[in-house]
C-alpha cells in the first residue's frame, strides 16, 4: 500500500502536468507537449522569431502513474508553487509538462543544461555561459536544477520587479557569490558571452571588445572605485539608466 505522502506526491505530480483532474480525479482526455528548447526559445531574444510548432497530442492513461513513481525528484505542489512564483495554475502546468518531457527525472544537470542550451547558439560556444546560468539556477548549489529552482527562477526573470530582476542578474554576475562584482568576475561573464555570439557576428567585434565592455561596466557602476561593484553600486545604477529599465521588461508577456 502507499503512504499518505507517497499518493500526496503522486497527487501533486500529476496536478501539475494535468494527468488528473484535481476536480473529478480522471485524466483529461487530451493534452500538448513541447520540450523545454521550445519553452527556452520564447523566452530568448534572438529565438524568439525562430521557433517551431511541432506540439504533438497524445492520450493520457494510468500507464503515467508508472512513470511517476519512477522519478527521483517530485515538484512541491501546485498551489504551494503558484504562492512562491508569479504563474498561474495553468502556466506552471504548461512549464512543467516541458520540464518534465525533456527532464523526466524531475531535474536536470549541468551536462544537459549545457546541451539544451547549446542549441540556441549553434554558431559559438555556450558551454561556459550555460556554466554560470546553471549556477544561477541552481539555488540549492547541489549540482541540480529541480522543477522548483527552474520555476522560481523564470517567475522572477519573467515576472518580477525590477529590483528582483536586477538582484537576480547581479547574483548570476557575482560568479563566487561573496556579494561583489569584480573585474575578473566580469570578464569572464563577458568573454562567455562573446564565445556564445561566435566570430560570425554582424556587425563583427573586436577581439578588445569584452575587454572594453567591462572598462565601460566599472566607469558607470563602481562609484566609490574601490575595483568591485556591490549590489547597492549595481541597482542604484541600473535604476537610473532607461536602457536598462527598458529591457527589464522585455520578456513581460512572453507566457
Amino acid at each position: 500500500m502507499k503512504s499518505r505522502s507517497q499518493e500526496q506526491s503522486l497527487t501533486d505530480s500529476r496536478e501539475l502536468d494535468r494527468s488528473h483532474d484535481p476536480l473529478t480525479g480522471n485524466p483529461p482526455s487530451k493534452s500538448s507537449k513541447k520540450t523545454i528548447k521550445q519553452r527556452f526559445l520564447k523566452l530568448l531574444p534572438c529565438c524568439r522569431s525562430g521557433s517551431g510548432s511541432g506540439s504533438s497530442v497524445h492520450q493520457r492513461s494510468i500507464a503515467d502513474d508508472g512513470e511517476l513513481l519512477t522519478v527521483c525528484h517530485r515538484p512541491q505542489g501546485l498551489d504551494r508553487l503558484v504562492q512562491l512564483t508569479n504563474f498561474n495554475k495553468m502556466e506552471l502546468q504548461v512549464l512543467y509538462r516541458g520540464f518534465k518531457s525533456e527532464c523526466p527525472s524531475g531535474v536536470v544537470n549541468e551536462e544537459t543544461f549545457k546541451s539544451i542550451y547549446s542549441q540556441f547558439f549553434p554558431q559559438g560556444d555556450s558551454s561556459m555561459y550555460a556554466h554560470f546560468l546553471f549556477e544561477a539556477f541552481d539555488t540549492h548549489n547541489n549540482g541540480a536544477v529541480s522543477f522548483e529552482d527552474f520555476v522560481r527562477s523564470l517567475s522572477i526573470i519573467l515576472r518580477g520587479s525590477t529590483a528582483d530582476k536586477l538582484s537576480w542578474a547581479f547574483n548570476l554576475y557575482d560568479l563566487n557569490k561573496d556579494g561583489c562584482i569584480t573585474r575578473e568576475e566580469m570578464t569572464d561573464i563577458m568573454h562567455s558571452i562573446y564565445d556564445m555570439m561566435g566570430k560570425y557576428t554582424y556587425p563583427s567585434m573586436k577581439d578588445s571588445a569584452p575587454k572594453d565592455h567591462v572598462e565601460t561596466f566599472f566607469q558607470k557602476m563602481d562609484k566609490n572605485n574601490d575595483g568591485v561593484v556591490t549590489i547597492d553600486e549595481f541597482l542604484e545604477t541600473c535604476q537610473k539608466d532607461e536602457n536598462i529599465l527598458q529591457s527589464m521588461h522585455l520578456f513581460d508577456h512572453v507566457i
